[in-house]
């Protein structure tokens, strides 16, 4: 079907621009020999896999699920990283994945064997204590109090073994100079450890789809990596991935007026841009302006019972009536991945945009999706 005739609410990604981002990426790879794998924590539309595949190094994991889910639909390298694992799920995790990143010394000493024995590899995460990060705490893994990493005060060089690369994860959203900043705290702190290993991993946050990223200095640093420790170096980026590659189609249920106009959507905040809420942050809106700048301003709310469930204040040309249909831009990450069906919401259905311009329901959902949830 063609766009206009999509269903409401409707995730949709543009695979020729999911495929621009990839070319992107693949071209960082050809220059540096680097490896990007795909963090599915951002993006996890498996029926674009096949594409994907095409383009980079593999996937990363958060847990035995996406582990799961990378091993089966992706096929290639699987890393994962958790901050501590269950017992319960560490023979599945170490059959599925080939590098298994531990988060402190105890969870390597009581793992370490059993992926070692299974020919895995054995990362570490470590934490530079670097901040560059502006605002959004939630977000920063290296703010005071993190559970992520081990700190040079907690660092054991004498239980090195077995481990063969390192890993951290400190950016959200950021450029290259922040990667550079970071490289330094790193090679400050456990410098004098990083030629015992055979590889790093800069985790993800890296903007490198977005226009202004400085991909040269980007480069540079894989390549100090590379030059100075003879390191393999891995990024596994979700975001730049599919970044601005996705839509959010949905529309106007109605509108009333309380102080100022508002238009209630068949979308919510809450439960279907959560990012919304948490980063906090205000979405691109299609053919609309900045409140005020055009002549008629609204506040776009969803049908929750939830007070906040607010995307923000946008301002059209013409006013806005029942029917009318919106699209919001950048809604392939972190929308799928974390949706919920608070309050009984409908789940938007997924289309994939092909590069004719036709569109294809790759799932929609139903009752049963929020029944199985509950008991």
């Amino acid at each position: 079907m063609r766009f206009e005739e999509l269903p409401t609410p409707c995730y949709v990604v543009d695979e020729e621009l999911l495929e621009k981002n990839l070319k992107i990426l693949r071209g960082v790879m050809d220059r540096t020999g680097a490896k990007i794998i795909l963090a599915q924590k951002a993006f996890s539309m498996y029926s674009t896999y096949p594409l994907i595949r095409q383009y980079l190094s593999g996937t990363a994991a958060s847990g035995l699920y996406e582990a799961r889910l990378g091993y089966e639909e992706m096929g290639k390298e699987n890393h994962v990283f958790s901050p501590a694992y269950r017992e319960d799920e560490m023979d599945e995790i170490i059959h599925y994945c080939d590098h298994i990143i531990f988060n402190s010394f105890s969870q390597v000493e009581k793992y370490r064997d059993r992926v070692l024995s299974a020919g895995k590899k054995v990362g570490l995460r470590i934490n530079p204590e670097c901040s560059t990060q502006v605002g959004h705490e939630i977000y920063n893994p290296c703010a005071v109090g993190s559970r992520f990493g081990v700190t040079l005060e907690q660092f054991h060089p004498e239980d090195l073994e077995g481990i063969s690369g390192f890993h951290f994860h400190t950016l959200c959203q950021q450029n290259s100079d922040d990667l550079a900043t970071t490289l330094d705290a790193v090679e400050e702190k456990f410098g004098p450890w990083l030629a015992q290993m055979e590889w790093i991993n800069f985790g993800g946050g890296h903007h490198i789809t977005r226009e202004d990223y400085d991909i040269p200095l980007l480069e540079d640093c894989i390549r100090r990596m590379q030059e100075k420790y003879g390191l393999e170096v891995y990024l596994e980026p979700g975001e730049a991935v599919a970044l601005n590659a996705g839509y959010l189609v949905t529309t106007v249920l109605d509108t009333l007026q309380n102080g100022m106009d508002i238009a209630i959507l068949d979308t919510s905040a809450s439960c279907h841009m959560p990012d919304v809420l948490e980063m906090p942050y205000r979405p691109p809106l299609f053919d609309s302006g900045e409140p005020g700048e055009k002549a008629y301003t609204y506040r776009l709310g969803g049908p929750t019972c939830l007070s906040g469930d607010n995307i923000g204040d946008y301002s059209f040309d013409q006013p806005l009536k029942s029917g009318d249909r919106l699209v919001f831009g950048d809604m392939a990450i972190y929308s799928m991945v974390k949706n919920t069906t608070f309050n009984g919401m409908a789940l938007p259905s997924i289309a994939l945009k092909g590069k004719d311009g036709d569109c294809r329901i790759m799932h929609k959902f139903g009752y049963e999706d929020f029944k199985m949830r509950l008991t």
